[in-house]
């Protein structure tokens, strides 16, 4: 078996703890381990690290490969998408990268899942995998898993079930779309419907001819191959696997998942559910209430005080902070929309931006000055570089630094110094086998982060 993981959403409707550059998958929020992470782990003991696919694009590369190698899954594959098109051409993309590149044979499954949900307990979804893969590579059927509903949910597509086929599979009657209040209530209260979780299981033949026959668009450029797929991933169309696929198929089964616990945390209303209770509110950070109950307050950066409100969501960060009622965080996206269309830099990043080489975090700045911590990973670098509109002032926290200045190397130590001239070449790099912590002083009239000539990166990244 196959594992792919689809890594490359863009999302944004955890904001201000979600931003484009570093979106949901790949939040730590409620313990040291981000969703990605999890993700991926719910599936070792089932298959190897090589196993596992991960589809992202070229901005998150890094970030993927990073968070991979903190649990230890440093042989999974990583591929990225050139350009964002939706679920099928991207599992499109997957399924071809496992027959040339990982011999996937023609009847074996490849299970597909999102990267950012909530699954629990693991031992029982790992049965209802095992279940999904016996249906799929006995029966040649794709099969979907439906979660039951616990109410009358609008946020989440349904699965209408027909004719039993298995012991835990039946017929896909139909796909419904996200319903209204009121539809959600007919489709809860007939038992025959399950929310559509994402996650879909096929054998490369079936796959390929449902395409074929449904998506010939995006077949014709699966039969190219993988490198030339790559090349011309551009023709892909915009489209969900369910539009493409799932709706069109005959040979669709659906496994039920009634006994583990499933959330897509697409709204900070469905985090509420995965935080514990303490004193009538439910608090990731430090909070000081008093007379406030029933409220949800996530901000790990400083103490949260509230005084007689209740029914709220309070999301903090150090540039931005959320607060809103309950029951409305899918409104989150109309303020995401607004900050767009102001093309403000919130919406963007954060002031901690992830590097492959580490992060970096702007304490202060002002009229022509610059404050940033920054964390160099060990055995990364940064790029050999230039300014020529700003002098930089480096002193070391901890760790051990090597520097490049024009010629000359200079190794400097704990509250050690050095001083980066304007248009001087210059790389910094952490020899050692702990992170490497600084405090960068930048200087100049101009302070732009485009005020960069790159000579030499290892990454790969140009300007």
């Amino acid at each position: 078996m196959k594992i792919v993981i689809l890594a490359g959403g863009s999302g944004t409707r955890l904001f201000p703890l979600s931003r484009a550059d570093y979106p949901k998958q790949f939040l730590k929020i409620s313990d040291d381990t981000s969703y990605l992470q999890k993700t991926a782990g719910r599936f070792l003991g089932m298959v190897k690290a090589r196993d596992m696919v991960i589809v992202t694009n070229n901005d998150y590369y890094y970030h993927v490969k990073s968070q991979m190698s903190e649990i230890g899954l440093k042989d999974c594959h990583i591929i990225c998408e050139p350009e964002g098109r939706n679920t099928a051409p991207a599992i499109a993309l997957a399924t071809v990268f496992c027959q040339e590149k990982l011999g996937a044979r023609e009847d074996e499954c490849i299970f597909v899942t999102p990267s950012d949900h909530i699954i629990e307990p693991v031992g029982r979804f790992q049965a209802v995998v095992k279940k999904v893969r016996e249906n799929c590579e006995g029966t040649g059927a794709i099969v979907t898993i439906g979660i039951k509903p616990v109410q009358p949910e609008t946020g989440y597509g349904y699965i209408m079930c027909g004719a039993q086929q298995s012991d835990c599979c039946y017929h896909v009657e139909a796909f419904k779309e996200k319903p209204n209040k009121s539809l959600a209530e007919q489709y809860v209260a007939s038992g025959r419907y399950y929310w559509n979780s994402g996650m879909f299981a096929f054998t490369p033949a079936v796959m390929l001819a449902e395409l074929a026959k449904n998506a010939s668009d995006i077949y014709e450029l699966t039969a190219r191959g993988y490198d030339e797929l790559v090349r011309d991933f551009q023709e892909m169309p915009n489209i969900s696997l369910d539009y493409a696929v799932a709706e069109k198929a005959g040979n669709m089964q659906v496994c039920l998942m009634d006994d583990v616990y499933w959330n897509d945390v697409g709204s900070f209303d469905a985090i509420v559910e995965t935080v514990p209770e303490e004193d009538g509110n439910r608090v990731i950070g430090e909070l000081v209430a008093a007379d406030a109950h029933d409220n949800l307050i996530i901000g790990r950066e400083r103490l949260i005080c509230t005084i007689g409100v209740s029914n709220l969501i309070v999301a903090d960060t150090p540039d931005a902070l959320l607060i809103c009622e309950k029951g409305r965080s899918q409104q989150v996206k109309e303020i995401v929309n607004k900050l767009k269309a102001a093309e403000r830099q919130e919406v963007q990043e954060n002031i901690t931006v992830y590097r492959p080489w580490g992060q970096s975090t702007t304490l202060s700045e002002g009229d022509g000055y610059r404050v940033k911590k920054i964390t160099v990973n060990p055995g990364e670098k940064l790029s050999l570089q230039m300014h020529y509109h700003r002098s930089e002032h480096w002193t070391v926290l901890q760790g051990t630094g090597k520097l490049t200045l024009d010629d000359k190397t200079v190794i400097f130590k704990e509250n050690e110094s050095t001083y980066i001239p304007i248009a001087t070449k210059h790389r910094l790099e952490n020899p050692g086998k702990m992170p490497l912590t600084i405090i960068e002083v930048q200087n100049g009239k101009y302070l732009g982060d485009d005020d960069i000539i790159r000579f030499d990166d290892v990454y790969g990244r140009k300007g």
